[in-house]
């Protein structure tokens, strides 16, 4: 403690300097190690450890443009009712959030890991193994050492033969032009803008290649926007292992739903698919998989493309830059997440119903069955039964699909629970 001796006579002023004196000796660095013990320790509103974001891996993650809003409080999980609840659990593959720039209007986000924290963990651990012939080792270190990653250091341009082998779909069939549009339109750099790599750090380019390796979702939403009509959530950025995107309903969640309403989703499920076939841009969209997940739906009755981690795509324009032979490589980015025995599928085997009869068998029938009267039920599951079988028959695939899409507009209403269309559809024949 410090102690001033004040003579009689002293100048009365003189008390504010020593007590500003005070003030400022107990700010000082230097003297805050004499502090007493006691004294009340402010702890955080709550504590983001490293490792359930994931940043405890980096860079061997998707990135880091996203992580100030985790840290300054500007996302939220929906269980931060009050600041002093834990974390969700880091098991868990998606969250709800909530996500502010101003901190005043808040709207929901999706959280969400490119795949699931045990896959991680055991991708993890076959790195170390089958690299270092370790159990524990440093991720980055280990990749950086690869014969791919260093191909990735010495390469100008992202080409065909730097992803060559990766399990992603959008990659198995990659033309020079869309590989370009990833590198320039990647947005975890400041930089973006140019086809060629050098504005992509040593850091960069592991990040990228990480995720095309995992999960090629994020990329697809950095790459095809939604404000350029693409029909996916809005990528807002990533902090570790972990991707914000806006939030969306799954489509499950709509398969009790009145018969309007699952008309209105079956009808802009057929839009949605129409669309990644033909395009102004030239691609050809195909999934190889598709489930209740995979598409979601937001508050305003717009349905998008949820889940894009089972997207293929094929360039109408330039076709593929790889032969299916090339295809067949195989090292350790190529099984990160999936069995590295899997087959490939030949570019030249996808055809345009392939989406369609996928959607026709696995969703339309849960969203549309026993929902309207007869003979009105029984033309629909006609038409979905004939798409459903149309493996070898390309005609009778788009005749059963445009005959159902005939059927269902005016069977859907135009009301405000269809916001995306609402009012317009009063005066538009569009719908």
């Amino acid at each position: 403690s410090w102690v001033f001796w004040k003579p009689s006579g002293y100048p009365a002023f003189h008390d504010s300097l020593m007590l500003l004196l005070v003030l400022a000796l107990s700010c000082n660095p230097s003297t805050a190690a004499t502090a007493s013990p006691s004294a009340p320790h402010i702890k955080p509103s709550y504590s983001f450890g490293r490792t359930f974001l994931g940043l405890d891996k980096c860079n061997a993650c998707i990135g880091t443009s996203i992580c100030k809003k985790f840290f300054k409080e500007e996302i939220r999980f929906d269980t931060w009712l009050s600041s002093h609840l834990k974390l969700p659990p880091s098991y868990l593959l998606s969250y709800s959030g909530n996500y502010t720039d101003d901190a005043k209007s808040w709207r929901l986000v999706d959280i969400t890991r490119l795949t699931s924290k045990y896959r991680h963990d055991r991708a993890d651990k076959r790195i170390c193994t089958s690299l270092l012939k370790t159990k524990t080792c440093s991720l980055e270190r280990a990749l950086r050492r690869t014969h791919r990653f260093q191909k990735w250091l010495r390469a100008k341009r992202l080409t065909p033969d730097l992803v060559q082998g990766l399990s992603s779909p959008m990659l198995r069939c990659p033309s020079q032009r869309l590989l370009d549009r990833i590198v320039r339109r990647y947005a975890e750099v400041p930089d973006a803008g140019s086809i060629y790599m050098d504005h992509l750090t040593d850091r960069d380019k592991l990040r990228l290649l990480y995720t095309l390796s995992v999960n090629s979702h994020p990329i697809l939403l950095q790459i095809f926007p939604d404000v350029e009509g693409w029909p996916f959530p809005r990528y807002l950025g990533s902090c570790g292992r972990l991707v914000v995107s806006a939030s969306t309903r799954p489509l499950r969640d709509f398969y009790g739903a009145a018969p309007e309403v699952a008309a209105d989703l079956a009808l802009q499920l057929l839009a949605v698919l129409r669309s990644m076939g033909t395009n102004d841009l030239n691609y050809f969209f195909y999934f190889t998989h598709v489930d209740a997940g995979t598409f979601g739906v937001f508050s305003n009755g717009h349905l998008f493309i949820r889940d894009a981690s089972t997207l293929g795509i094929i360039d109408k324009e330039e076709g593929s830059q790889l032969i299916d032979g090339q295809q067949e490589y195989k090292d350790i980015f190529s099984c990160l997440t999936v069995d590295c025995q899997s087959a490939f599928v030949s570019c030249n085997s996808i055809r345009e119903k392939h989406s369609l009869v996928m959607v026709c068998q696995e969703l339309l029938p849960k969203l549309l069955k026993g929902k309207f009267l007869q003979p009105v039920q029984d033309k629909i599951d006609s038409f979905l039964q004939h798409c459903a079988d149309g493996l070898t028959d390309d005609q009778g695939v788009n005749e059963a699909v445009a005959k159902l899409a005939e059927l269902l507009k005016p069977l859907r209403s135009c009301d405000s629970r269809f916001a995306y269309r609402y009012p317009d559809c009063k005066y538009s024949d569009k719908y």
